[in-house]
Protein backbone atom coordinates (compact mmCIF):
# COMPACT_ATOMS: atom_id res chain seq x y z
CA UNK A 1 0.00 0.00 0.00
CA UNK A 2 1.32 3.66 -1.18
CA UNK A 3 2.06 5.69 1.97
CA UNK A 4 0.00 9.01 1.81
CA UNK A 5 1.49 11.83 -0.27
CA UNK A 6 2.38 13.66 3.28
CA UNK A 7 3.66 11.13 4.87
CA UNK A 8 6.05 10.31 1.73
CA UNK A 9 7.42 14.25 1.69
CA UNK A 10 8.07 13.78 5.15
CA UNK A 11 10.43 10.62 4.35
CA UNK A 12 11.90 12.40 1.96
CA UNK A 13 12.39 15.67 3.83
CA UNK A 14 15.97 17.05 3.32
CA UNK A 15 16.37 15.02 0.02
CA UNK A 16 14.80 17.47 -2.31
CA UNK A 17 16.68 19.75 -4.56
CA UNK A 18 16.72 23.45 -3.61
CA UNK A 19 14.29 23.83 -6.97
CA UNK A 20 11.94 22.00 -5.70
CA UNK A 21 11.07 23.93 -2.25
CA UNK A 22 8.52 26.19 -4.14
CA UNK A 23 6.08 23.16 -4.91
CA UNK A 24 6.76 21.58 -1.14
CA UNK A 25 2.95 21.74 0.02
CA UNK A 26 4.16 20.79 3.71
CA UNK A 27 5.76 23.66 5.57
CA UNK A 28 6.47 23.26 9.38
CA UNK A 29 5.73 27.03 10.18
CA UNK A 30 4.50 30.23 9.11
CA UNK A 31 7.92 31.90 10.41
CA UNK A 32 10.53 30.37 11.78
CA UNK A 33 12.86 32.75 14.22
CA UNK A 34 16.14 31.94 14.39
CA UNK A 35 17.86 33.23 17.80
CA UNK A 36 15.55 33.70 21.26
CA UNK A 37 17.29 36.91 21.86
CA UNK A 38 15.09 39.86 23.14
CA UNK A 39 14.19 40.94 19.17
CA UNK A 40 13.34 37.48 18.36
CA UNK A 41 11.38 36.71 21.77
CA UNK A 42 9.25 40.02 22.09
CA UNK A 43 8.19 39.44 17.96
CA UNK A 44 7.39 35.79 18.88
CA UNK A 45 5.46 37.07 21.94
CA UNK A 46 3.61 39.64 20.13
CA UNK A 47 2.16 37.43 17.44
CA UNK A 48 1.04 35.04 20.20
CA UNK A 49 -0.87 38.04 21.65
CA UNK A 50 -2.03 39.84 18.04
CA UNK A 51 -2.11 36.73 15.28
CA UNK A 52 -2.18 33.41 17.70
CA UNK A 53 -2.94 31.25 14.37
CA UNK A 54 0.44 32.51 12.60
CA UNK A 55 2.89 29.39 13.38
CA UNK A 56 5.95 30.67 14.99
CA UNK A 57 8.93 28.27 15.63
CA UNK A 58 11.47 30.50 17.56
CA UNK A 59 14.82 28.06 17.73
CA UNK A 60 17.59 28.69 20.16
CA UNK A 61 20.75 27.07 20.26
CA UNK A 62 21.12 27.84 24.31
CA UNK A 63 19.39 26.11 27.27
CA UNK A 64 17.34 29.68 27.55
CA UNK A 65 15.54 32.42 25.92
CA UNK A 66 17.49 36.16 26.11
CA UNK A 67 20.84 34.61 27.54
CA UNK A 68 22.22 36.68 30.99
CA UNK A 69 21.08 39.81 30.56
CA UNK A 70 19.62 42.72 32.19
CA UNK A 71 17.79 45.81 29.19
CA UNK A 72 16.55 48.98 30.36
CA UNK A 73 14.38 51.47 28.74
CA UNK A 74 12.77 55.21 29.78
CA UNK A 75 9.42 55.02 29.76
CA UNK A 76 9.57 57.59 27.16
CA UNK A 77 10.90 55.35 24.46
CA UNK A 78 7.53 53.13 24.26
CA UNK A 79 4.04 54.51 23.32
CA UNK A 80 1.37 53.87 26.26
CA UNK A 81 0.31 51.07 24.00
CA UNK A 82 4.13 49.72 24.15
CA UNK A 83 4.62 49.96 27.75
CA UNK A 84 1.45 48.20 27.84
CA UNK A 85 1.87 44.70 26.21
CA UNK A 86 5.49 44.68 27.57
CA UNK A 87 3.77 44.94 30.97
CA UNK A 88 4.37 41.28 31.86
CA UNK A 89 8.54 41.38 30.93
CA UNK A 90 9.31 43.88 33.39
CA UNK A 91 10.63 42.59 36.25
CA UNK A 92 11.91 46.43 38.36
CA UNK A 93 10.55 49.82 37.88
CA UNK A 94 12.06 53.29 39.22
CA UNK A 95 10.77 56.89 39.43
CA UNK A 96 13.46 58.10 38.34
CA UNK A 97 17.20 57.73 37.89
CA UNK A 98 20.70 59.91 39.09
CA UNK A 99 23.48 60.86 37.02
CA UNK A 100 27.45 61.92 38.63
CA UNK A 101 30.09 63.33 37.22
CA UNK A 102 33.48 65.22 38.99
CA UNK A 103 31.34 68.65 37.97
CA UNK A 104 27.87 67.67 38.18
CA UNK A 105 25.31 65.80 40.13
CA UNK A 106 22.23 65.29 39.32
CA UNK A 107 18.49 63.89 39.59
CA UNK A 108 15.90 63.46 36.77
CA UNK A 109 12.39 62.36 36.89
CA UNK A 110 10.71 59.77 34.54
CA UNK A 111 10.02 56.51 34.86
CA UNK A 112 12.95 53.62 34.11
CA UNK A 113 12.20 50.19 34.21
CA UNK A 114 14.32 46.39 33.12
CA UNK A 115 13.56 43.11 32.14
CA UNK A 116 15.62 40.33 33.41
CA UNK A 117 16.56 37.27 30.75
CA UNK A 118 15.02 34.85 33.89
CA UNK A 119 11.74 36.62 33.72
CA UNK A 120 11.93 36.86 30.02
CA UNK A 121 12.89 33.01 29.72
CA UNK A 122 10.03 32.12 32.24
CA UNK A 123 7.05 34.52 30.45
CA UNK A 124 7.34 33.55 27.12
CA UNK A 125 8.09 29.36 27.69
CA UNK A 126 4.79 30.09 29.47
CA UNK A 127 3.06 31.71 26.63
CA UNK A 128 4.58 30.03 23.47
CA UNK A 129 5.02 26.75 24.51
CA UNK A 130 5.77 24.34 21.67
CA UNK A 131 6.68 27.06 19.64
CA UNK A 132 9.59 27.41 21.29
CA UNK A 133 12.99 24.68 20.61
CA UNK A 134 15.85 25.46 22.99
CA UNK A 135 19.63 23.50 21.98
CA UNK A 136 18.22 23.72 18.83
CA UNK A 137 21.89 24.96 17.20
CA UNK A 138 21.43 26.40 13.23
CA UNK A 139 23.96 25.56 11.06
CA UNK A 140 22.97 27.65 7.95
CA UNK A 141 18.96 29.12 6.94
CA UNK A 142 17.75 30.90 3.59
CA UNK A 143 14.49 33.18 3.15
CA UNK A 144 12.49 29.83 3.57
CA UNK A 145 14.55 27.26 5.32
CA UNK A 146 16.70 26.45 8.35
CA UNK A 147 19.08 23.87 8.44
CA UNK A 148 19.95 22.35 11.66
CA UNK A 149 23.56 20.85 12.94
CA UNK A 150 22.32 17.45 12.88
CA UNK A 151 21.38 18.06 9.38
CA UNK A 152 17.45 17.88 9.99
CA UNK A 153 16.12 20.86 7.52
CA UNK A 154 12.69 23.09 8.35
CA UNK A 155 10.73 24.80 6.05
CA UNK A 156 8.57 27.82 6.61
CA UNK A 157 6.92 30.51 4.66
CA UNK A 158 9.93 32.83 6.22
CA UNK A 159 12.73 32.85 8.15
CA UNK A 160 14.20 35.55 10.07
CA UNK A 161 17.86 35.62 11.25
CA UNK A 162 18.30 37.15 14.98
CA UNK A 163 21.60 36.00 16.01
CA UNK A 164 23.33 39.60 15.79
CA UNK A 165 25.63 41.60 14.54
CA UNK A 166 27.92 39.66 12.08
CA UNK A 167 31.53 41.54 11.15
CA UNK A 168 30.42 43.85 8.42
CA UNK A 169 32.26 46.54 6.14
CA UNK A 170 29.74 48.56 5.62
CA UNK A 171 29.54 50.14 9.52
CA UNK A 172 31.83 51.97 11.47
CA UNK A 173 31.64 51.30 15.18
CA UNK A 174 32.70 52.63 18.38
CA UNK A 175 31.93 50.23 21.53
CA UNK A 176 29.92 50.08 24.60
CA UNK A 177 31.40 47.21 26.93
CA UNK A 178 30.28 46.57 30.51
CA UNK A 179 30.91 43.84 33.06
CA UNK A 180 28.09 43.32 35.68
CA UNK A 181 27.44 41.14 38.59
CA UNK A 182 24.04 41.02 40.38
CA UNK A 183 25.43 41.07 44.06
CA UNK A 184 23.68 40.72 47.31
CA UNK A 185 25.44 42.37 50.07
CA UNK A 186 25.64 42.37 53.59
CA UNK A 187 23.57 45.23 54.50
CA UNK A 188 21.31 47.20 53.04
CA UNK A 189 23.07 49.75 49.92
CA UNK A 190 20.52 52.28 50.47
CA UNK A 191 19.73 53.48 47.08
CA UNK A 192 16.07 53.84 45.91
CA UNK A 193 16.46 54.79 42.40
CA UNK A 194 19.35 53.57 39.85
CA UNK A 195 22.06 55.42 39.09
CA UNK A 196 22.66 55.48 35.61
CA UNK A 197 26.51 56.84 35.38
CA UNK A 198 28.52 57.55 38.06
CA UNK A 199 31.18 58.58 36.02
CA UNK A 200 33.75 59.75 38.77
CA UNK A 201 35.70 57.09 38.71
CA UNK A 202 38.75 56.66 37.18
CA UNK A 203 38.61 56.46 33.41
CA UNK A 204 40.52 53.97 31.61
CA UNK A 205 39.73 52.77 27.78
CA UNK A 206 37.93 55.55 26.86
CA UNK A 207 34.57 57.03 28.91
CA UNK A 208 34.22 54.67 31.62
CA UNK A 209 31.43 54.84 34.60
CA UNK A 210 29.68 52.33 37.11
CA UNK A 211 26.07 51.65 36.49
CA UNK A 212 24.05 50.79 39.32
CA UNK A 213 20.64 49.20 39.36
CA UNK A 214 18.68 48.43 43.05
CA UNK A 215 16.68 45.55 42.88
CA UNK A 216 15.65 45.37 46.57
CA UNK A 217 16.96 46.78 49.60
CA UNK A 218 19.76 44.54 49.55
CA UNK A 219 20.40 43.41 45.83
CA UNK A 220 21.89 45.39 43.07
CA UNK A 221 23.32 45.42 39.54
CA UNK A 222 26.80 46.98 39.79
CA UNK A 223 28.02 47.21 35.81
CA UNK A 224 31.58 48.47 34.98
CA UNK A 225 31.08 50.18 31.37
CA UNK A 226 32.97 51.97 28.74
CA UNK A 227 32.88 53.51 25.48
CA UNK A 228 35.52 52.48 24.06
CA UNK A 229 36.81 51.89 20.33
CA UNK A 230 37.82 47.95 20.62
CA UNK A 231 35.38 45.41 21.82
CA UNK A 232 38.09 43.70 24.20
CA UNK A 233 38.00 43.61 27.74
CA UNK A 234 40.05 41.55 30.50
CA UNK A 235 37.25 40.44 32.44
CA UNK A 236 39.45 40.26 35.96
CA UNK A 237 40.61 43.20 35.70
CA UNK A 238 36.83 44.84 35.71
CA UNK A 239 35.93 42.49 38.45
CA UNK A 240 38.75 43.40 40.41
CA UNK A 241 37.30 47.32 39.46
CA UNK A 242 33.67 46.27 40.28
CA UNK A 243 35.25 45.10 43.96
CA UNK A 244 37.11 48.01 44.83
CA UNK A 245 34.13 50.44 43.97
CA UNK A 246 32.00 48.21 46.03
CA UNK A 247 34.36 48.95 48.59
CA UNK A 248 34.44 52.38 48.11
CA UNK A 249 30.97 52.87 49.02
CA UNK A 250 31.15 50.95 52.24
CA UNK A 251 29.04 47.91 51.05
CA UNK A 252 30.32 44.36 51.79
CA UNK A 253 29.22 41.95 49.49
CA UNK A 254 27.95 38.54 50.82
CA UNK A 255 27.12 36.69 47.66
CA UNK A 256 27.44 37.43 43.43
CA UNK A 257 24.63 36.27 42.22
CA UNK A 258 24.72 36.18 38.76
CA UNK A 259 27.44 37.76 36.45
CA UNK A 260 26.38 39.26 32.87
CA UNK A 261 28.78 40.89 30.03
CA UNK A 262 28.08 42.72 26.92
CA UNK A 263 29.71 44.35 23.60
CA UNK A 264 27.00 46.96 22.20
CA UNK A 265 27.24 48.83 18.81
CA UNK A 266 27.61 52.54 18.66
CA UNK A 267 27.32 53.71 15.03
CA UNK A 268 29.85 56.19 13.82
CA UNK A 269 28.95 56.08 10.02
CA UNK A 270 28.06 53.67 7.50
CA UNK A 271 26.10 52.63 4.10
CA UNK A 272 22.99 51.31 5.35
CA UNK A 273 21.61 49.89 1.61
CA UNK A 274 25.26 48.06 1.22
CA UNK A 275 25.08 46.68 4.56
CA UNK A 276 21.61 45.38 3.63
CA UNK A 277 22.77 44.25 0.30
CA UNK A 278 24.91 41.59 2.63
CA UNK A 279 21.73 39.97 3.58
CA UNK A 280 21.03 38.62 0.08
CA UNK A 281 17.46 39.03 0.69
CA UNK A 282 17.84 36.93 4.64
CA UNK A 283 14.87 39.21 7.16
CA UNK A 284 17.07 39.73 9.84
CA UNK A 285 16.33 41.49 13.56
CA UNK A 286 17.60 42.86 16.23
CA UNK A 287 21.34 44.45 15.57
CA UNK A 288 21.88 41.84 13.12
CA UNK A 289 19.22 44.25 10.93
CA UNK A 290 21.09 47.51 12.50
CA UNK A 291 18.20 48.04 14.58
CA UNK A 292 19.72 49.59 18.03
CA UNK A 293 19.99 53.19 19.70
CA UNK A 294 23.27 54.22 17.71
CA UNK A 295 24.84 56.57 20.84
CA UNK A 296 23.16 54.30 24.02
CA UNK A 297 23.29 50.87 22.17
CA UNK A 298 20.07 49.97 23.72
CA UNK A 299 18.16 47.60 21.68
CA UNK A 300 14.33 46.99 23.75
CA UNK A 301 13.10 50.36 22.13
CA UNK A 302 13.95 49.11 18.65
CA UNK A 303 12.57 45.21 19.08
CA UNK A 304 9.29 46.86 20.72
CA UNK A 305 9.01 48.96 17.14
CA UNK A 306 9.84 46.22 15.00
CA UNK A 307 8.03 43.59 16.62
CA UNK A 308 4.76 45.87 16.17
CA UNK A 309 5.58 46.47 12.65
CA UNK A 310 6.24 42.67 12.19
CA UNK A 311 2.74 41.73 13.53
CA UNK A 312 0.77 44.24 11.47
CA UNK A 313 2.05 42.96 8.13
CA UNK A 314 -0.62 41.27 5.76
CA UNK A 315 1.84 39.37 4.15
CA UNK A 316 4.45 37.40 6.42
CA UNK A 317 6.02 35.65 3.07
CA UNK A 318 9.36 35.71 2.65
CA UNK A 319 9.47 38.51 0.23
CA UNK A 320 7.49 40.90 1.25
CA UNK A 321 8.49 40.38 5.06
CA UNK A 322 12.38 41.13 4.08
CA UNK A 323 11.24 44.32 2.40
CA UNK A 324 8.95 45.40 4.74
CA UNK A 325 11.82 44.84 7.30
CA UNK A 326 14.79 46.69 5.24
CA UNK A 327 12.21 49.71 4.84
CA UNK A 328 11.72 50.10 8.69
CA UNK A 329 15.42 49.52 9.11
CA UNK A 330 16.43 52.47 6.58
CA UNK A 331 14.04 54.43 7.43
CA UNK A 332 15.22 54.11 11.32
CA UNK A 333 19.39 54.54 9.78
CA UNK A 334 17.81 57.70 7.60
CA UNK A 335 16.20 59.17 10.69
CA UNK A 336 19.23 58.66 13.09
CA UNK A 337 22.04 60.83 11.31
CA UNK A 338 22.44 63.40 14.06
CA UNK A 339 23.28 61.09 16.43
CA UNK A 340 25.83 59.48 14.34
CA UNK A 341 27.46 62.97 13.69
CA UNK A 342 27.57 63.23 18.21
CA UNK A 343 29.13 59.86 18.24
CA UNK A 344 32.53 60.88 15.81
CA UNK A 345 32.16 64.05 18.25
CA UNK A 346 32.38 61.79 20.88
CA UNK A 347 35.07 59.40 19.82
CA UNK A 348 37.32 60.89 17.13
CA UNK A 349 37.38 64.31 18.64
CA UNK A 350 37.60 64.06 22.36
CA UNK A 351 41.20 61.88 23.98
CA UNK A 352 39.28 58.93 25.21
CA UNK A 353 40.27 60.09 29.31
CA UNK A 354 38.72 63.31 28.83
CA UNK A 355 35.11 62.00 26.90
CA UNK A 356 33.49 62.22 30.45
CA UNK A 357 32.92 66.28 29.78
CA UNK A 358 30.95 65.49 26.54
CA UNK A 359 28.45 63.57 28.70
CA UNK A 360 28.62 65.42 32.09
CA UNK A 361 27.95 68.53 29.02
CA UNK A 362 25.01 66.49 27.58
CA UNK A 363 23.40 65.94 31.12
CA UNK A 364 23.12 69.66 31.90
CA UNK A 365 20.78 70.28 29.16
CA UNK A 366 17.12 70.39 30.04
CA UNK A 367 15.19 67.25 30.94
CA UNK A 368 12.73 67.27 28.68
CA UNK A 369 15.41 67.44 25.70
CA UNK A 370 17.25 64.75 27.30
CA UNK A 371 14.08 61.83 27.37
CA UNK A 372 13.78 63.23 23.66
CA UNK A 373 17.04 62.55 22.99
CA UNK A 374 16.76 58.50 24.81
CA UNK A 375 13.45 57.98 23.09
CA UNK A 376 15.80 58.86 19.57
CA UNK A 377 13.30 61.77 18.91
CA UNK A 378 14.92 64.92 18.89
CA UNK A 379 13.82 67.93 17.14
CA UNK A 380 15.18 70.55 14.97
CA UNK A 381 15.42 73.13 18.28
CA UNK A 382 16.89 70.31 20.50
CA UNK A 383 19.71 69.49 18.21
CA UNK A 384 20.48 73.30 17.69
CA UNK A 385 20.76 73.11 21.63
CA UNK A 386 22.94 70.05 22.25
CA UNK A 387 25.52 71.57 19.80
CA UNK A 388 24.62 75.27 20.70
CA UNK A 389 27.66 77.25 23.09
CA UNK A 390 31.41 75.90 23.47
CA UNK A 391 31.67 72.61 23.11
CA UNK A 392 33.70 70.58 25.74
CA UNK A 393 36.39 69.32 22.96
CA UNK A 394 38.23 71.16 20.94
CA UNK A 395 36.25 73.25 18.12
CA UNK A 396 38.59 71.96 15.02
CA UNK A 397 38.64 68.44 16.05
CA UNK A 398 35.02 68.67 16.74
CA UNK A 399 34.58 69.74 13.00
CA UNK A 400 36.55 67.20 11.63
CA UNK A 401 35.29 64.47 13.75
CA UNK A 402 31.92 65.66 12.72
CA UNK A 403 31.84 65.26 9.26
CA UNK A 404 34.75 62.71 9.03
CA UNK A 405 32.65 59.39 7.19
CA UNK A 406 29.30 60.75 7.29
CA UNK A 407 28.94 59.55 4.04
CA UNK A 408 30.39 56.02 4.80
CA UNK A 409 32.73 56.26 2.43
CA UNK A 410 35.61 55.06 4.33
CA UNK A 411 34.26 52.14 6.47
CA UNK A 412 36.48 49.84 8.60
CA UNK A 413 35.17 46.34 9.49
CA UNK A 414 33.39 46.14 12.58
CA UNK A 415 34.93 43.67 15.18
CA UNK A 416 32.78 40.56 16.45
CA UNK A 417 30.16 41.35 18.71
CA UNK A 418 28.51 39.35 21.43
CA UNK A 419 25.13 38.20 20.65
CA UNK A 420 22.81 40.72 22.89
CA UNK A 421 20.32 40.95 20.54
Amino acid sequence: MMPPPLRLLERLDGMLPDNAEVNRPASDADLILVGGGLSNGLMAWRLQQLRPEVRVLLLESGEVLGGNHTWSFHEGDLTPAQRSWLAPLVAHRWAGYDVVFPERVRHLAGGYASLTSSRFHAELQAALGAQVRLATPVGSLSACTVTLTNGRVLHAGAVIDGRGLQPTRHLDLGFQKFLGQELRLAAPHGLTQPLLMDATVGQYDGYRFVYLLPFSADTLLVEDTYYADDDQFDADRLRARIAGYVQSRGWTVAEVLREERGVLPITLAGDVHAFWKESQGMARAGLAAGLFHPTTGYSLASAVQLADVVAALPDLASVPLFEAIRAHAVAQWKAQGFFRLLNRMLFRAALPGQRWRVMQRFYGLPAPLIERFYAARLGFLDKARILAGKPPVPVGAAWRAGWSGASGAAINPSKRLEKTS
